[in-house]
Formats: structure tokens, C-alpha cells, sequence
């Protein structure tokens, strides 16, 4: 009996939790070093989850789908 794609997938959205505690958690990324092109840590780590929230999101919509 086969099940359907998105039955299987629920462990996949906690992916979906990643983002949101990477960002939540200020002390850990409340720093100006390691600079990267200019910008303090402060704003490009902030800025690496913006592609990095995205692709999370296409793997659980896929896996839903």
C-alpha cells in the first residue's frame, strides 16, 4: 500500500523551525566580526537566511506536494 507524499514529510517541517530560532536567537549573532565585503556579522548573517529560508521552504512545499 502506498502512502502519499505528504504523509511521510511531516518531520520536514520542522526544518521550518531553523530559521526562525537562528534568528530569534540575538546573542549568538550580536556582533560586528567577522566582517564579510564590509557588512558586520550583525547583517550578513541576517541577510544568509534570507536564501537560505527560501530553499527550507521549497524542500517542505516539494515533500508536501
Amino acid at each position: 500500500m502506498e502512502t502519499p507524499k505528504g504523509e511521510g514529510a511531516g518531520w520536514l517541517r520542522l526544518l521550518l523551525l531553523a530559521p526562525y530560532i537562528a534568528l530569534l536567537w540575538l546573542p549568538f549573532y550580536n556582533d560586528t566580526q567577522p566582517a564579510f565585503l564590509g557588512f558586520p556579522f550583525f547583517y550578513w548573517y541576517q541577510f544568509l537566511w534570507v536564501p537560505i529560508t527560501s530553499v527550507l521552504l521549497y524542500v517542505v512545499y516539494r515533500s508536501m506536494k
